[in-house]
Order: C-alpha cells, then sequence, then structure tokens
C-alpha cells in the first residue's frame, strides 16, 4: 500500500482490443506487471481468444477480465452489449483512472468509462484506425469514431510524433492534447541475443548464408506479401539467401502463394507465431518491414538493439527511428523495386552493414520499456492530482485536457 495515507493507491484498468502476440499487446501486459505497486494497483480487461491470454491471467496480482463481446470486426449489436459490458464493469470496480489500447478498445472503453464516471481515461495511440487504404467514406467515419471518443479522453497518449501530427491534422484533438510516450522495448533482451548463432542453427544455415527477415502478423497493415516480392528479388542476386517471415494472421495463403510463385522453395521459411524475437532478430543480417501504415513498429527498435539495419517502409513513427542511409533504408509502401535494393546494398557491403547496426545500436535508449512505464506512471500521478484523487505536492502547470 501507499505509504501516504492522502495518495491513496490508484486503481488502474487498461482495456485492449485482443491480446494477439503484438507491441501493444505486448507493452501493456509489461505496463501492467511492472507499475508500481505503492502506487497503483493494476486490471487488464481483452477481448476472448487472444495468444496471449494465458500469459495475462499468469500474471500474480493483475485481475484479468474477458469481455466476451469485444471483438475487431465491426457490429452493431456485439459492440453495444460490448459497451454495456464495460460499463458495468467500471461501475462496479471504480477504477481511478481507464487507460484504453487499439482502435476498438480506446472507442468502447473510452465512451464506457466516461458513462460509468471514471474520473481520468487515458488513450494510447498505437496507430490510427483510419488510414490512406480506406475509402473516403470509410475513413470519415473512423476519423468522426476518433474526435467522439477523444472528447471524453482526459490525455491521449502517442507512441510516436507523426502519429500525435496525423491525429492533430484529423482533427481528432489540437496538438497539444497529445503526449508522446515511446513504445517500449526490452533493450537488454535483444543485446544479448546480437549474433547468438542459435537461430541460424535451428535453420541449419552458417554464419555466411545471408539471412534477411520480417517478423510481423500477416494482416492487410503489413502488406506481407509485398516481403515475399522483396525476397524474390533479392534472391536473384543471392541464390543462397535464405529468408523468414514471422507471424501470422489472415493473410497467410496470400503468403504461401505468392512465395510458390516465385519458386524460392526453401530459402523461404514462414515461421508462423513465435514468442522468441531476439533469437530472430539477432541473427538476421537485415531486418525489413513492408508496413503500410504504424504507430511505431516496436520490431525496429528491437532490431536496432541488437545492432542490425533496417529496410522498411517511411510510414507513420518508424522514420523516427531509422534514418535513411545511416541505420538503414527507408522507402514508400508498396515500393517493392526500392525495399529490394537497400536490402540488396547491405547484403553486398558488410562493412556498411556494420557501420549501420552500430549507429543504430547507439540511437535505440529513448525506446526502454521501463522508461515507458516509468513516463506512464509520471502521467497517472498529473491526471489523479487533476482529479482530485491525490493532493497537489507542486505549483500546478498548465495541462491540456482533451475532452
Amino acid at each position: 500500500m501507499s505509504g501516504d495515507p492522502r495518495r491513496p493507491r490508484l486503481g488502474v484498468t487498461h482495456v485492449i482490443t485482443m491480446l494477439e502476440l503484438g507491441g501493444a499487446q505486448r507493452n501493456t501486459l509489461y505496463t501492467v506487471a511492472h507499475l508500481d505497486r505503492e502506487r497503483f494497483a493494476p486490471g487488464l480487461v481483452a477481448g476472448p481468444g487472444g495468444i496471449l491470454d494465458d500469459e495475462a491471467r499468469a500474471l500474480p496480482d493483475v485481475p484479468f477480465a474477458t469481455c466476451l463481446h469485444l471483438r475487431r470486426e465491426p457490429h452493431p449489436v456485439r459492440d453495444l452489449l460490448a459497451l454495456l459490458d464495460l460499463r458495468r464493469r467500471f461501475r462496479e470496480e471504480r477504477p481511478a483512472i481507464v487507460h484504453t489500447h487499439s482502435s476498438k478498445a480506446g472507442v468502447l472503453g473510452r465512451l464506457a468509462a466516461s458513462l460509468a464516471g471514471v474520473p481520468a481515461i487515458v488513450h494510447t495511440v498505437h496507430g490510427w484506425g483510419f488510414h490512406p487504404g480506406q475509402s473516403p467514406p470509410v475513413r470519415a467515419f473512423y476519423v468522426a469514431l476518433e474526435r467522439l471518443a477523444a472528447r471524453a479522453t482526459s490525455r491521449l497518449v502517442a507512441v510516436s510524433r507523426a502519429n500525435a501530427e496525423k491525429g492533430a491534422r484529423a482533427r481528432v484533438a489540437p496538438a497539444a492534447a497529445f503526449r508522446v510516450i515511446r513504445s517500449g522495448v526490452e533493450l537488454d533482451r535483444f543485446r544479448r541475443a546480437a549474433g547468438s548463432g542459435a537461430f541460424r542453427a535451428e535453420l541449419g544455415i552458417g554464419p555466411e548464408v545471408p539471412l534477411v527477415g520480417m517478423v510481423a502478423c500477416l494482416k492487410p497493415q503489413k502488406l506481407p506479401v509485398d516481403f515475399v516480392r522483396v525476397a524474390a528479388r533479392v534472391a536473384e542476386r543471392f541464390p543462397r539467401a535464405v529468408f523468414v517471415l514471422a507471424g501470422d494472421g489472415v493473410l497467410r495463403p496470400e503468403v504461401e502463394a505468392e512465395a510458390a510463385r516465385a519458386g524460392l522453395g526453401d530459402r523461404f521459411r514462414l515461421l508462423g507465431w513465435r514468442e522468441d524475437p531476439e533469437r530472430i532478430v539477432g541473427d538476421l543480417d537485415v531486418l525489413v518491414l513492408t508496413s503500410l501504415h504504424e504507430g511505431l513498429p516496436r520490431v525496429v527498435p528491437e532490431a536496432m538493439a541488437a545492432g542490425k539495419p533496417v529496410v522498411a517502409t517511411a510510414v507513420d513513427g518508424t522514420p523516427e527511428a531509422v534514418t535513411d542511409g545511416v541505420t538503414g533504408y527507408l522507402a514508400e509502401p508498396g515500393d517493392v523495386e526500392r525495399l529490394a535494393e537497400g536490402v540488396i546494398r547491405l547484403l553486398s557491403d558488410p562493412e556498411l552493414r556494420e557501420r549501420f547496426g552500430a549507429a543504430a545500436r547507439e540511437r535505440c535508449d529513448e525506446w526502454d520499456i521501463d522508461r515507458m512505464v516509468r513516463d506512464q506512471e509520471a502521467l497517472y500521478e498529473e491526471l489523479a492530482v487533476e482529479a482530485g484523487l491525490w493532493p497537489r505536492t507542486a505549483p500546478a502547470a498548465f495541462r491540456y485536457r482533451v475532452g
């Protein structure tokens, strides 16, 4: 318990759509596991069927609840039932703060928390639900939902400056409403795994074989078929190269079909879900990411910590981590030729690859995952004071409230 009776422990409930293997999900689990128990009592709510559900249930002092109607796919009746279930839960449990993640949980969770009278409501933007690949009516609908939810929000957190700027341009909220808190990574875990050779041994290849990989869900946002197309072009120059794609999802059949069309055979390995990304990334020569849109992809600072150059699409927060021509190469989404050129250049020049990797390693400290948790704790303290839950111990500073 808190040592100061004037500052009781705050209940902080995190809500996320689904605990799949993704950066937002991993960071949410790490946050609730590592919040200071002297000041905060965390809880977690998610929709059903996540691959990380068992890991959430195993957290010793974090109550985990499943909201059965909280699903990613739009469904008016089910979404209304999820909203009502979350409102009931918040009224019964009376958390001081509700912190939402992902688009569906972000909208429904914030509206439910507001209806339940929760004193402080936070939403982290890990990437917006609206993006250029949508039709104008669909995009306008999702922007309208974000604007509505923002009115019920005490603070908006963005994992990248680009996401904050995108939200401001779409008039979700003014730029001053956003706080940038980086999506954290266990940097030492990836530093230790660099060049271990364990993953190459698993594949049955030696250190002399070029190894290129991508770690991502196989969903439209990540454009995983483009990675296969990049691999096909690189393989023309490096016939011995091996390409690995760690992840799974709805586009798996398309990925498999493209790999077959390209004739890559056993040079292309589709690994499925993996819970050891450090082993994979640590043995790569180049990490590739072909995303259409992002928040700030967690695998990028993971690769940087392992000293690996990155070839990626210049979307949203990615250029805040990858410096073109210094730590890797950037291209526009869908520009398979330019992505392949970047990989070929790095595979052709070991000294360049080493120089880029060393520069990446030096620039990754701001993505430290414990720093992310401390920054969130500082935000919760501000909100507790503003809501009158804790006494003010220092002169008030101006803070922008979204709603």
